[in-house]
């Protein structure tokens, strides 16, 4: 039970597939509190998915690009936060699939503020919580290094999810309290779905992950997730971990 005692806000849970929905079960199977976010037409989505949980979590409203959710958070949580989960990610058709050069500084700006700048928003608005310290997680897609296929403005929004993390880490450490992020491989969710030619991601690991991947299985990352929640990376921030077999570190 590593997380006995402690109270994790996860973000992004949309159904039992959601890598967030994997690691909310986890981390109330090792003891945490679980309180969800969720709003609009997703609410009644995160609503099924948490009766699915080993015990259903409250959810409250949160919008990341609406100041007034993120004003109010503080107060609809309550109480203290130990942890919190950012699995928020968002980019409109025109800046996926092959559309880098042609998508519209309208549709990048909402990629951006969804899938990067809400980090700093997120931890912002948490950070009344954390008067104990505590950890920030967020799920990435590695963009610090190369270009992907069909990625196109959502891997510079990660790149900027990254960098963003380490000035959090910056900012944030004496208080306490760690950012770092989880740059999974490939799994089949909702928003890897949205991606057109996701596939392509699928055949690159299943040939290349020294350790083997499985799409099918996002527990791995979740035991990540969980792992940097607990007492056991006292004195780690500003990391990507890689959670992806092994992809990373092979060249050819």
């Amino acid at each position: 039970m590593l997380l006995t005692d402690k109270r994790i806000l996860v973000t992004g849970v949309l159904n039992d597939a959601s890598m967030a929905f994997h690691v909310a079960r986890r981390a109330q199977d090792e003891g945490a509190e679980v309180v969800l976010t969720s709003f609009g037409r997703a609410m009644s989505l995160t609503q099924r998915a948490a009766r699915r949980l080993p015990s259903e979590p409250v959810i409250v409203e949160l919008d990341v690009t609406d100041p007034a959710h993120l004003d109010a958070l503080a107060e609809r949580v309550g109480g203290h936060l130990d942890g919190v989960l950012h699995a928020i990610g968002f980019a409109p058709e025109s800046c996926l699939g092959g559309g880098f050069l042609t998508a519209p500084w309208e549709d990048v700006a909402i990629a951006l503020q969804v899938s990067a700048y809400s980090l700093k928003a997120l931890a912002v608005a948490c950070r009344p919580l954390m008067t104990s310290g505590g950890s920030i997680v967020g799920l990435d897609f590695d963009n610090s290094r190369v270009a992907w296929p069909v990625y196109d403005w959502m891997g510079v929004a990660k790149a900027a999810f990254e960098s963003t993390a380490r000035y959090l880490a910056r900012d944030l450490g004496p208080q306490g309290i760690r950012v770092n992020l989880i740059a999974a491989g490939p799994v089949r969710t909702i928003a890897a779905r949205s991606i057109p030619g996701f596939e392509k991601f699928e055949e690159a690991w299943d040939q290349r992950a020294p350790l083997g991947w499985n799409v099918k299985d996002p527990s791995p990352v979740a035991a990540a997730c969980v792992a940097l929640f607990t007492d056991l990376f006292p004195a780690t921030t500003g990391e990507v971990i890689h959670v992806d077999g092994g992809y990373h570190a092979i060249g050819a």
